[in-house]
């Protein structure tokens, strides 16, 4: 009897925990979506919407250069970093939320986790915006994004930036923690998401906010300008934990057809990154993808974007004026 008492006043205190979880997930929530609203148009396409962002000249002499961001982010993070330098040099600059991310619609649910599923409703959002073919730009996670997009839409792509990218494949082991694998049990993805995975991730947001710049420090006022408390929202920890557990496996089966991409391409990456070392991503895909511009950045970590502005911004205008040289412009 004893025992039972205890079993069933320790199940009490986790409904309290769980329930005060709930209530200040919600809460939290409505604070994130009040302080940064959607701030550019959305993007109509099959299954809901894409939230996009959009600086720079319209049309452009020089081109549009589309950003896509990483990883536990949204479309202000490449925009504020890079983004608005870009438009400042004349690019017209598009900046989307990943598909689950910032303001966009998740479309297929857990089915939109790959690279290539991303890459169709990015390409579709392009089509529908009479977009293309633009320089894309992609960071990190994106980097196998943006290469999906070349080789499955090259209609949509005349060149490839791609910023300290994943887009090599790597063990399965390596993609998340142990408690992270656990927590992609569904029961345990909805309940830890709905209830403590928000306040717990918003105590840890300024440290983790902070470490993927190292060995740089990360701008006073980066939190804010990329809004990187919207992935806090229970339904973007859900699209973003999918992400990442399912990346290794998309890139086996994406990885071998980099033989076949003709576009040209520019692979950079600071050899200080501890977040995505360069010899294991970097190095390798450029050397797969024929004839891309390898380029690292002595001393410089992850976030490139913010910390090296005007080395990439600088590869990028060389891109596109190969690109002009040799096919055209970049569509405006």
């Amino acid at each position: 009897m004893l025992l039972l008492k205890v079993f069933a006043g320790l199940l009490g205190l986790v409904a309290v925990v769980l329930g005060a979880g709930a209530l200040a997930t919600l809460l939290i929530t409505l604070r994130i979506e009040a302080r940064h609203p959607p701030q550019g148009p959305f993007v109509p396409v099959p299954g809901g919407r894409l939230a996009s962002l959009e600086a720079g000249p319209n049309p452009s002499a020089r081109g549009t250069v589309v950003l896509l961001h990483g990883a536990s982010a949204n479309a202000s993070d490449p925009m504020e970093g890079i983004g608005r330098r870009l438009a400042a040099d004349g690019f017209r600059v598009i900046a989307f939320d990943r598909p689950g991310s910032g303001w966009s619609d998740r479309l297929g649910g857990r089915d939109m986790a790959p690279p290539a599923a991303q890459g169709h409703a990015i390409a579709q959002a392009l089509e529908r915006m009479k977009v293309g073919p633009a320089i894309v730009l992609g960071h990190s996670w994106s980097g196998a994004l943006a290469t999906a997009i070349a080789l499955d839409h090259p209609e949509r792509v005349a060149g490839l930036v791609l910023a300290a990218p994943v887009a090599m494949p790597y063990p399965q082991a390596g993609t998340v923690p142990w408690t992270y694998r656990l927590a992609l049990w569904p029961p345990a993805t909805w309940l830890l998401s709905q209830t403590l995975a928000t306040p717990v991730g918003l105590y840890y947001l300024p440290r983790v906010g902070g470490a993927v710049f190292r060995p740089q420090e990360a701008p006073a006022d980066y939190l804010d300008r990329s809004r990187a408390a919207l992935v806090l929202r229970p339904g973007s920890i859900r699209a973003n934990l999918h992400d990442l557990a399912g990346l290794p496996g998309a890139l086996a089966v994406q990885a071998p057809r980099y033989a076949t991409l003709r576009v040209p391409t520019v692979v950079i990456s600071g050899d200080a990154d501890g977040a995505v070392p360069a010899g294991r991503q970097a190095v390798p895909l450029a050397a797969a993808i024929p004839n891309a511009r390898l380029v690292l950045l002595p001393g410089i970590g992850h976030m490139l974007q913010y910390v090296a502005v005007d080395a990439l911004a600088d590869e990028v205008a060389r891109l596109a004026d190969r690109i002009a040289a040799e096919r055209g412009p970049v569509a405006p």
